[in-house]
């Protein structure tokens, strides 16, 4: 069986998972971006299906982007515009080709971590 690719995103101010934050894929070659996938959280902040799944997974860079600031602004926790976080790109590589890769957000409206995941 081939890797594949999963997120979760925690609402980290308000203690709960961040529900219907939308979340863009891309694969990266040579600096540009190309376009692999686009979803939302459910109520559990995950995507109801991989965000890369194994029929379609390839090692290389990718980049995951958050729309946190539409997220903020419906769930009542953003501030003044500009929002201090806005998107948020995270760029990673998959080198493994068998192998899950899950890339967590923990998210509030200052402040965000991420980590390999399992």
């Amino acid at each position: 069986m081939a890797g594949w690719l999963t997120t979760h995103v925690l609402d980290t101010a308000r203690g709960c998972p961040a529900e219907g934050l939308a979340i863009a894929l891309y694969r990266i070659h040579a600096d540009q971006r190309e376009l692999l996938a686009e979803m939302r959280t459910n109520a559990d902040g995950r995507t109801d299906a991989h965000i890369l799944p194994a029929e379609r997974f390839q090692t290389g860079t990718y980049e995951l982007v958050f729309h946190a600031g539409d997220y903020l602004r419906a769930s009542g926790q953003a501030g003044a515009e500009p929002l201090f976080l806005d998107q948020v790109p995270i760029r990673f590589g998959m080198s493994d080709p068998m192998a899950h890769y899950h890339v967590p957000l923990l998210l509030s409206p200052y402040g965000y971590s991420t980590y390999r995941g399992s």
